[in-house]
């Protein structure tokens, strides 16, 4: 059975598709782009854009009752692979050793032009 996983603290799904999924203890949180849930701002330096994506991720794990700790998998998607270092440095920075496995693309183009967008799978246990 899966259950829909939905908060406020990260932004609202803009397309046909749910902020999260549940599903035999596992989720799986759709990309999340720097968007501050707030006020619909975003960050301007790469920096900023990855925290930001981190704590809509971070905002939908604790709501489905998981923790960064739970995190095993993450895609990264930079409009610019060039800012690898910088967001690497974010990202290191957000999550404890053991790091979760992760990939990193570079994309032609990103919604709202933004720089950086975070997927994440985490499993319970």
């Amino acid at each position: 059975m899966k259950k829909i996983i939905n908060t406020a603290g990260a932004p609202k799904a803009v397309g046909p598709y749910s902020q999260a999924v549940e599903a035999g203890g596992t989720l799986y949180v759709s990309g999340q782009l720097p968007v501050d849930p707030s006020d619909g701002s975003v960050p301007d330096t790469i920096e900023g854009q990855t925290l930001q994506c981190l704590r809509n991720v971070e905002a939908i794990l604790t709501e489905a009752g998981y923790t960064r700790a739970d995190v095993v998998k993450s895609t990264v998607l930079l409009d610019d692979i060039s800012n690898f270092g910088a967001m690497n440095e974010v990202y290191a920075s957000f999550y404890a050793e053991p790091f979760p496995a992760r990939v990193c693309y570079q994309v032609a183009r990103l919604p709202m032009g933004v720089k950086v967008e975070i997927e994440t799978v985490a499993v319970k246990g």
